[in-house]
């Protein structure tokens, strides 16, 4: 058993920016040359978040609404009133995802849908340089 762990770096526009990361996965994958086992993708960071969708403009558009929806931007956050930062509203989206993923692979294949594309967002109210994990755990080839 391997554990590979490896960083990417992301500049987001911030303002819930979604973020198709599926081939920069892959792209790890096939160098980590592990056959079974899982990756474990993972933002440091309490404003970002990461899932899987179907990667096309109507869908974006969609979640983008709902999340307003969810925590409007505009609402009243304690967590504001505290730090005077106005990004409250992506705290509490980021969190109803969360900072992780996990997904399989077997004989040397992500085991994703077909219509199915790992995504990061970032929730914040500002452009962002961001760091995400990979970590490998699996079997050498």
């Amino acid at each position: 058993m391997a554990v590979i762990t490896k960083t990417i770096q992301l500049e987001t526009k911030g303002e819930t920016d979604i973020i198709d990361i599926t081939k920069r996965v892959a792209e790890a994958f096939r160098k980590s040359e592990l056959v079974n086992g899982a990756v474990t993708i993972f933002v440091s960071g309490a404003t970002g978040a990461l899932t899987t969708v179907e990667f096309e403009d109507g869908l974006i558009q969609d979640l983008k609404t709902a999340f307003e929806k969810i925590a409007p931007r505009r609402a009243d956050y304690a967590h504001n009133l505290r730090w005077s930062d106005g990004n409250g509203f992506s705290h509490v989206r980021a969190s109803l995802l969360g900072p992780s993923l996990s997904v399989p692979f077997s004989k040397g294949k992500l085991l994703l849908g077909t219509w199915q594309q790992i995504i990061f967002i970032d929730f914040d109210n500002r452009p962002r340089s961001r760091e995400l994990v990979f970590q490998f755990i699996g079997d050498k080839k």
